[in-house]
């Protein structure tokens, strides 16, 4: 069972990472963002996706988030954590600082948000759309590194690739989401329907335009965080994947079994040919 890892290129650059490869993956719901960088760390099996590509060549609204979360379950991965830069939409959430996030708003519009449809309807649960375990072993590590991260948090997801407007900016405040960014949805939502515990570290590089400071940051300013941010991500992976790897609740953990009361459509009636493309993301429900 494998711990996948979502972000950017300089997260997978871990450490002690072995036997590593590029691994071409299809998926029947199209391209992924790019093959998935397969390795190990001290014997624990990792999947890393690059979300943009390498290079960055894919905007938030043109990635597919069906093709990379099926790629992932195909591959194994039964654990995922997403690492996302946002900005911050809380004073206190200072750039530099790590959200676990908890909660999310979903302002996309035009993305496919589920796996499932007509021929095969399903109806997950997203009251609480993270695993709280997999929450629990990063701010213990984190902890452990003196890593500041918030436990909680919401994040808005916006459509962009504009950044928001002022007034879009304090509506989000006003509705009490703390960060926003442009990747975590609907990827956390295809996770639940594939029934991967899943996390989301959030981390902040900027205030949001809301922020009187904000005019002040510059391109140069925001660069030096990220690598800073990606270095702190490292080090929480590092700290991470061993308690992951060895937590003996990960089997049973109730995110892996989502689908169990979330079909719908009568078997007579469900469509064979969707029944084939789920057969990664939900075979275990479909037989």
């Amino acid at each position: 069972m494998a711990i996948g890892l979502i972000g950017g290129s300089g997260v997978y650059d871990l450490p002690g990472l072995t036997n590593t490869r590029w691994v071409e993956v299809s998926s029947p719901f199209g391209a992924p963002s790019d093959a998935l960088f397969c390795g190990e760390l001290q014997g624990q099996p990792l999947v890393f996706l690059p979300r943009h590509g390498r290079g960055h060549r894919l905007p938030p609204s043109h990635i597919n988030y069906r093709a990379n979360i099926d790629a992932l379950k195909r591959a194994g991965v039964t654990q995922l954590i997403s690492f996302s830069a946002v900005g911050s939409l809380r004073e206190h959430l200072a750039p530099g600082t790590f959200v676990l996030v908890d909660q999310f708003i979903d302002r996309t519009v035009g993305r496919a948000s589920s796996f499932f449809g007509p021929g095969c309807v399903a109806h997950v649960s997203l009251a609480h759309p993270v695993c709280a375990r997999l929450g629990a072993h990063l701010a213990q590590a984190a902890q452990n590194l003196g890593v500041a991260l918030a436990r909680g948090g919401t994040y808005l997801a916006m459509e962009g690739p504009q950044f928001s407007t002022l007034a879009e900016s304090e509506l989000y405040r006003s509705w009490n989401a703390d960060v926003i960014g442009m990747t975590n949805l609907p990827e956390a939502k295809l996770a639940r329907e594939a029934e991967l515990c899943y996390a989301s570290v959030a981390m902040v590089t900027d205030y949001d335009c809301w922020h009187p400071d904000h005019e002040d940051v510059t391109v140069a300013h925001i660069i030096a965080l990220l690598t800073a941010n990606a270095e702190r991500a490292r080090d929480l992976m590092h700290a991470v994947i061993p308690a992951l790897g060895a937590d003996p609740k990960a089997p049973q953990c109730a995110c892996q079994r989502a689908l169990d009361h979330a079909l719908v459509t009568a078997p007579q009636a469900r469509d064979p040919e969707l029944l084939a493309r789920l057969d990664a993301v939900a075979g275990r429900v479909l037989g």
